[in-house]
């Protein structure tokens, strides 16, 4: 593929998004001003900066670098963290209207924006010193610094506390050996938020930087799924950390299980973001596309699958709206969460599949975005709570029985 610049590319397809967001219930009427502020100024963004460039790049396989500071500008990274630490400070609807925007786009890009937020940023926050909220989080929101978060191990998916990464206590420093897998922003990440076990086997939080002896980063290739978005591994091999990096504030799977809350949350959200494109693209194109004498959008079975997406998108919507309102309160459940991102992700992925059969064979190309969301979504369907297990969450939610054991 002929390489493009950015000025090219942005040149190329300026005005080529013509996207609408659909809003069958009038769930704009559920917002405030300022959450519609926020959400407009990222669409607007998206449109301008992302949207054209964004098949490019993942066609590549390769992560645009060049966006990150407009992804710190626009606020998307932990903008439900305070001011004080150079965050944005909003609440829980507006950081999930954020992630909903971004995934519109492309998956791989809300998780570059939900790793850094909820997976690095969060945790910084919610359990590190004083010294290191001043340290990383005003750099992290910028976007001047990046980080990635170390839980996923290669045969330890679905149960983290088998974990078999650990560090031991060396006096000045603690001894940090170990991989991780399938790790977001891996390749190019400053700091990574590592889970690890130490000599007692209790669960820690670690802050290992880059350049650190003994740590490196390969980078995962070959996937058919979040193109867009760096993936990799974290290797630790005898690696010096010093003790100021542990994170004081937790011991045990609550820590990263606390993380994984907010970043499921912003999921919920994003995945909507995405049916939401697909159903979008399908409504202009059947009313384009001529068969037989008139649009497809004419005939009865079109109408059935353009009907049966946007009810699920409209249920989808109540669903999130309802869940930030909780998560601003301070009361939702991480079973409430698991929900949410279960349901949304499997309608987006249905939607997608719909979507595509209407597009024929049109919907297969990179002159659309279905076949690529369609991709994508089968990496959320999976990473941070497989579909199954989010089933099994709200199983023993409502039972009270344990299935997993």
């Amino acid at each position: 593929m002929e390489k493009h610049t950015v000025e090219e590319l942005l040149a190329a397809n300026r005005g080529k998004d013509r996207y609408t967001a659909p809003d069958y219930y009038g769930v704009d009427d559920l917002l405030t001003e300022e959450q519609k502020l926020v959400r407009d100024s990222v669409r607007d963004w998206v449109k301008k900066d992302l949207s054209p460039i964004i098949e490019y790049h993942a066609q590549r396989a390769e992560f645009p670098h060049h966006i990150i500071p407009g992804l710190g500008a626009a606020g998307a990274f932990g903008p439900q963290l305070p001011a004080e630490y150079g965050c944005g400070g909003m609440d829980y609807t507006t950081y999930g209207l954020i992630m909903m925007e971004l995934e519109r786009c492309d998956s791989g890009i809300r998780s570059t924006a939900s790793v850094q937020g909820s997976l690095v940023m969060y945790p910084i926050f919610k359990f590190g010193s004083e010294e290191q909220k001043r340290k990383y989080l005003p750099k992290l929101a910028t976007g001047e610094m990046m980080g990635c978060f170390g839980l996923t191990e290669p045969d330890h998916g679905s149960n983290p506390g088998g974990m078999t990464t650990n560090f031991s206590d060396k006096g000045d420093h603690y001894l940090l050996n170990g991989a991780k897998m399938w790790i977001s922003n891996a390749p190019f990440a400053d700091i990574a938020v590592v889970w690890a076990k130490n000599e007692e086997g209790k669960i820690r939080g670690l802050i290992v930087e880059r350049g650190m002896e003994g740590f490196s980063t390969p980078e995962t290739h070959n996937k058919w799924s979040l193109r867009a978005s760096a993936t990799g591994e974290l290797v630790f091999q005898d690696v010096k950390v010093p003790k100021e990096n542990l994170l004081p504030g937790v011991e045990g799977l609550k820590g990263p299980l606390t993380c994984l809350n907010s970043a499921r949350y912003g999921i919920s959200w994003g995945a909507l973001g995405a049916a939401m494109d697909c159903y979008d693209t399908a409504l202009r194109y059947s009313k384009q596309r001529i068969q037989f004498g008139r649009p497809i959008a004419g005939f009865q079975l079109q109408q059935k699958k353009l009907a049966e997406m946007i009810t699920e998108i409209t249920k989808a919507q109540l669903l999130v709206w309802r869940l930030g309102q909780l998560m601003d309160a301070g009361k939702a459940t991480p079973a409430q969460i698991s929900m949410a991102k279960r349901n949304n992700v499997e309608i987006a992925l249905k939607i997608g599949r719909e979507a595509r059969q209407m597009l024929g064979g049109m919907g297969i190309t990179g002159e659309y975005p279905i076949m690529r969301h369609m991709m994508n979504l089968e990496s959320v369907v999976t990473y941070e709570g497989t579909h199954d297990i989010h089933l099994l969450i709200t199983g023993m939610d409502v039972t009270g029985e344990n299935a997993f054991a």
